[in-house]
């Protein structure tokens, strides 16, 4: 099999690389980041650009890209903290990017053999699971992302019958991404955050696409 990660260059990115290139179940592993091939969420022009010379199939692909910091403001604690430039980068970067990355990797998918897409979301973006409010913008954007991966799950099974499309929460990470709120929660390491997260994947039954699940396997509210 062949696995494609998008966001190769991130913490978690290359952990999922390197956990896949440990597998003997994937015989190749494909990495695209903003680093290493120009693929810019914020330029979405450069997403067929950095696909064109890819050739399928791929039987898994994975988006580990993300921000928690849009346009460089932290997480709101109130709606007098919003910004409509932060809103529309976290949009930008956790919701149009993801869901332009999918609109590319259909083709890469195989026809009639089972194949999965996913892409990280955040628990946060669970409209049922919210008790906390705050940080406006980042959970709006994951919950857009639910959506898409939601609504690309329908059109996929009559296109593709034995694919899978999932969000899945990875937990909080030990990388750069988190590091102003890992002394307040339960961290994971990056490879074992990479182990969870496969082990997840390839363990999805096709009635569970368009799911929404957490590192555990354990499915999370809308």
């Amino acid at each position: 099999m062949r696995a494609l990660v998008i966001g190769s260059s991130g913490g978690i990115g290359q952990a999922l690389v390197q956990a896949l290139e440990t597998r003997p179940d994937f015989d190749e592993v494909t990495g695209l980041s903003r680093r290493d091939h120009g693929l810019d969420f914020r330029h979405p022009e450069s997403i067929p650009r950095a696909f064109e010379p890819l050739r399928g199939p791929y039987h898994l692909i994975l988006v580990a890209s993300g921000v928690l910091h849009g346009a460089g403001q932290a997480p709101e604690k109130s709606l007098s903290a919003l910004s409509a430039a932060a809103m529309a980068d976290q949009f930008a970067v956790n919701a149009i990017g993801p869901a332009m990355v999918l609109q590319q990797a259909v083709p890469l998918l195989p026809r009639r053999e089972r194949a999965v897409f996913a892409a990280l979301s955040a628990r946060v973006g669970s409209i049922g699971d919210n008790r906390l409010g705050g940080w406006y913008s980042y959970r709006a954007a994951k919950a857009g992302l639910n959506q898409v991966i939601h609504s690309a799950a329908i059109e996929l099974a009559r296109s593709h019958p034995q694919a899978i499309c999932a969000a899945l929460h990875p937990g909080t990470v030990a990388t750069s991404f988190t590091a102003s709120y890992q002394s307040r929660h339960p961290t994971v390491d990056p490879i074992v955050a990479a182990q969870n997260l496969l082990r997840v994947a390839m363990g999805l039954q096709r009635d569970q696409s368009g799911g929404f699940f957490d590192w555990r396997g354990d499915e999370i509210p809308w």
